[in-house]
């Protein structure tokens, strides 16, 4: 794949070309460029014959949360390897404007370096430790900076690896179910500490989860993937904190669960 540049629509044949102007009325959350934060067109990806991205089209708005939910085995970690760059096999097109960062399921620490060393790793900077350290505190873990990471917890290792993706100030930021392995106390705290995250970076999100009450509490939009391509969306404009009784919630919580052929209760 042809490494992108800020602002660049790149084939993943290797083919750049201009990036298309956002679509009227998105809006821009201060910020700086213009178009779509992300923005694919024409996504396929085969795993041993069986096509898991068929032709997909995808925009985020710049600051918008997105969540996509959808059936295991649909292609939700599919598309955001695709977004992040991390998988040569898809085809078709994608642009990342001012570059993407992941957060996912597992924290994947380095278990050899420290908690400010992990966070600052690969970061081109003059001073990567005073902004590991500043990362740190944004994410509640200013104490732990010179632990090792398998003496975290579980929610404590996910700050580590927030604070990693948003010390790079992406303009995407890719979160691959990173709260599925925490207990519920523990979700309800990292889904507030996103939250204020994303009102102070103003990242896009694309949060992928199975969980549509997590989906409903947390995004601007929600995506069900299906059949390779986006089969429903849904636009939320309540505002947080929300409470999952509102009408306009469990309207679309029916919907959702429709799309993903959950007709009834436990059915």
């Amino acid at each position: 794949m042809a490494p992108r540049t800020p602002g660049s629509l790149i084939s993943l044949n290797g083919t750049a070309r201009d990036t298309p102007t956002a679509a009227a009325g998105r809006p821009e959350r201060g910020m700086a460029h213009i178009g779509p934060a992300a923005l694919a067109r024409g996504l396929s990806r085969e795993f041993a014959g069986r096509l898991v991205l068929d032709r997909l089209d995808l925009d985020i708005a710049p600051g918008e949360f997105v969540a996509l939910i959808g059936r295991s085995g649909t292609g939700k970690s599919t598309l955001l390897r695709a977004l992040a760059g991390l998988d040569r096999d898809v085809t078709g097109e994608v642009s990342v404007a001012g570059g993407a960062a992941v957060a996912f399921q597992e924290p994947r620490l380095v278990p050899w370096r420290r908690v400010w060393a992990n966070v600052c790793l690969g970061l081109r900077v003059s001073d990567p430790k005073s902004v590991a350290h500043a990362a740190l505190e944004e994410v509640g873990l200013t104490a732990r900076a010179d632990a090792w990471p398998l003496t975290l917890s579980g929610g404590e290792a996910q700050r580590a690896a927030l604070a990693r993706a948003l010390v790079r100030e992406p303009s995407l930021l890719l979160l691959d179910e990173p709260f599925s392995a925490l207990d519920a106390l523990t979700r309800i705290t990292m889904h507030r500490l996103v939250l204020r995250l994303w009102a102070q970076h103003q990242p896009a999100v694309l949060l992928v989860t199975h969980d549509v009450d997590e989906a409903l509490s947390l995004s601007d939009r929600v995506l069900v993937l299906a059949g390779g391509r986006i089969a429903y969306g849904g636009r939320i404009d309540i505002p947080r904190p929300r409470d999952r009784d509102h009408p306009e919630l469990t309207s679309l919580r029916t919907s959702l669960l429709g799309e993903l052929g959950v007709t009834t209760e436990g059915h």
